[in-house]
């Protein structure tokens, strides 16, 4: 006899009941009625012309027949789970865009720009990696990166975002701020410092200031860091333009005098040479490109 289409819902009835040994656990299971259940178990063993149950005062049992079609029909239905659940797992990994970036950048720039990004597409699930360490590109790792830095990589694909600038702040509330009136003051305060390659002797040779002595009194390896610390006052950080526009704008931060020097490298966004970007983060890269231009 082959299997139509009409039969499934009976199908499915039969397994929850066989399954239940209960038609009414099993109608609710199925948000049916009970009477719903047997109806179709009924239509099912007419059209087998077999006893799938054997009904009495206490409830029902399965004949053998019914123990037979009951360990295929639960076998079809595990397998057919799996197969939902694979699918459905690839969906997911399908709408997933995994992104590996600098904390600071992360925290300061790409964060408050996302809402835009979430709005433009609400079916997607994003992965932000922040880790200090230079990220490989393995297979199952993340799908593009921001990258801090002179623009090529060896085995990598690289698209300029943008430019960046370093110029010193300070909390307003640090001592000796307010009495700051160029460049060559700043190397009064005490300074602090991150792991850029760039630092304090750049922006002091930039700004044609020579012959100071600097009180680097304070080092972290974390951009967002070494502006925390000076917004707590510890002393006046040299800040990358990108990063330091939320601290400015808050008024944790102000600028103190002197040039904003162009620093040697830039951002860009980057992903495998060898690798074609998923749909899901190829809209990812089109927004990055984009949202800097607006």
């Amino acid at each position: 006899m082959a299997l139509r289409s009409d039969l499934l819902p009976a199908l499915a009835a039969f397994e929850a009941a066989a399954r239940h040994q209960n038609f009414a656990h099993a109608a609710e299971e199925l948000h049916l009625t009970a009477s719903a259940v047997s109806h179709h178990v009924r239509k099912l063993e007419a059209r087998l012309e077999v006893s799938l149950f054997q009904r009495h005062a206490r409830g029902v049992s399965l004949t053998a027949e019914g123990r037979q079609l009951a360990d295929a029909a639960g076998s079809a239905m595990a397998d057919m789970e799996g197969v939902l659940r694979s699918l459905r797992v690839a969906r997911a990994e399908h709408d997933k865009v995994r992104i590996t970036t600098l904390h600071s950048l992360a925290y300061t720039w790409l964060l408050p720009r996302l809402p835009s990004f979430v709005a433009a597409h609400p079916q997607l699930r994003l992965s932000v990696d922040t880790e200090i360490a230079l990220t490989r590109f393995d297979e199952g790792g993340p799908d593009l990166g921001i990258r801090h830095g002179p623009g090529h990589w060896p085995g990598l694909t690289a698209h300029h975002l943008m430019d960046d600038y370093l110029f010193p702040v300070a909390s307003p509330r640090l001592p000796g701020v307010s009495e700051l009136d160029e460049a060559a003051h700043v190397a009064r305060l005490p300074l602090i410092s991150d792991h850029a390659r760039q630092g304090w002797h750049d922006w002091f040779r930039g700004a044609e200031v020579h012959g100071v002595k600097l009180d680097e009194r304070y080092s972290f390896s974390d951009t967002t860091d070494a502006l925390a610390a000076a917004v707590h006052g510890l002393g006046a950080a040299l800040a990358r333009q990108q990063v330091a526009v939320p601290y400015l704008a808050s008024g944790q931060l102000v600028r103190l005098p002197g040039p904003a020097i162009k620093a040697r490298w830039g951002y860009y966004a980057v992903y495998p040479a060898h690798r074609r970007l998923r749909a899901s983060a190829r809209l990812f890269l089109e927004w990055l490109l984009a949202v800097e231009k607006d």
